[in-house]
């Protein structure tokens, strides 16, 4: 209505993506921004960047099935390393002295691991329609040492401990995105494509959720009973929640290989599902925004713990002192995650809503 922008007269525009102008001016704000960015700070910065929006893409899958849908999973690790030797595999070299087909095209294969993931996503849903709570989380947990004992074994995927296996190859329209071209450098072409991808999925999980089946896996997380009761396959939205959240996973997971270099068998280990944990929790539960906000926090999180030395002397750099910064990053996963729960459930994304709403109703916020 004219002179009355905020007061929606339908449905459809109470849902619609973008439903308002300061949602549409922040969102095309930070877009630029992000546009920007790759020109103004260094290629380290700019990989590290580039490994947090990787990070929201996984964040995002496991924010579908735990935030969205309440499946508990502690087995998104497991899904991350069936992408990323999926992908490897994919765009290895035919010759070499690990699994390869040389395929190294990035819509390939990328689309491959993620489809590899899900499948894999699909035969483990028929025991969440059977479980839930805490015993799903320890089935879903089961996975992460399985997944770790495999890939140990299977040396000639994965290369073994402690030697692993080249990446997949992040190949575009005949152009070697990891190799410096004549505009860009490598880290600036990774951190505009995983920044791309990222737009890309967010948008599709963003329309996913606010979708008939979005509300359906809200239906299952709030009371799986009350939704069957209404109409709600259980069996149908459970294995399609964790379909599309190993998809997610599967594409991070190869993502992040190409991103970091290198990954060993025992990278994809129990920490790496309670880093995901922490990204879901701390940026917030059921929002996409939140799993985003998370995903870059926990990401920038180490970067800042490893300058703590030099403010706090009894922190060690290095694994030879009594504690050190690795120890206290997997203390600060924990602590924040306890924080946010007890403090602010609804994580960085709700504080966010908090400082939204004061200033949109200052100076009358009471």
């Amino acid at each position: 209505m004219k002179g009355r922008p905020e007061l929606y007269t339908s449905y459809g525009q109470d849902m619609a993506f973008l439903n308002t102008r300061p949602k549409r001016a922040w969102s095309g704000g930070l877009v630029v921004f992000a546009l920007v960015v790759p020109f103004l700070i260094t290629d380290d910065l700019l990989q590290l960047l580039a490994t947090g929006f990787v990070a929201a893409i996984g964040a995002i899958g496991l924010n579908i099935v735990t935030g969205y849908a309440g499946q508990v999973s502690l087995g998104h690790a497991f899904f991350l390393a069936i992408g990323a030797y999926t992908g490897a595999a994919l765009s290895g070299s035919e010759t070499g002295r690990v699994i390869g087909f040389g395929i190294t095209s990035l819509p390939i294969w990328l689309l491959a691991s993620g489809l590899v993931a899900a499948l894999f996503g699909v035969l483990v849903a028929p025991v969440a329609v059977r479980l839930r709570g805490l015993y799903l989380a320890i089935v879903t947990l089961g996975l992460v040492f399985l997944g770790e004992h495999v890939f140990r074994e299977w040396t000639s995927l994965t290369g073994g401990p402690g030697v692993g296996r080249p990446a997949a190859v992040p190949e575009l329209f005949g152009v070697r995105l990891d190799r410096d071209s004549a505009f860009f450098t490598a880290a600036q072409q990774l951190y505009l494509v995983m920044f791309v991808l990222l737009v890309i999925f967010a948008v599709l999980a963003r329309n996913l959720v606010r979708s008939r089946v979005g509300r359906a896996f809200a239906a299952v997380r709030d009371r799986d009973l009350a939704a069957s009761v209404i109409g709600v396959d259980l069996t149908k939205y459970k294995v399609l929640a964790f379909a599309v959240s190993s998809f997610y996973a599967g594409v991070a997971g190869a993502l992040l290989f190409v991103v970091n270099g290198f990954f060993d068998p025992g990278s994809f280990n129990l920490l790496l599902s309670v880093q995901y944990i922490a990204m879901v929790l701390i940026g917030g539960a059921g929002t996409i925004s939140g799993a985003i906000m998370g995903a870059l926090f926990i990401t920038l999180l180490p970067r800042i713990t490893r300058e703590l030395p030099t403010v706090l002397p009894f922190i060690s750099g290095d694994a030879t002192g009594a504690i050190t910064v690795f120890q206290v990053e997997a203390v600060l996963y924990g602590v924040l995650i306890i924080v946010f729960l007890i403090v602010e459930p609804r994580g960085l994304f709700g504080i966010w809503v908090r400082v939204r709403n004061y200033w949109r109703t200052w100076p009358f916020s009471y």
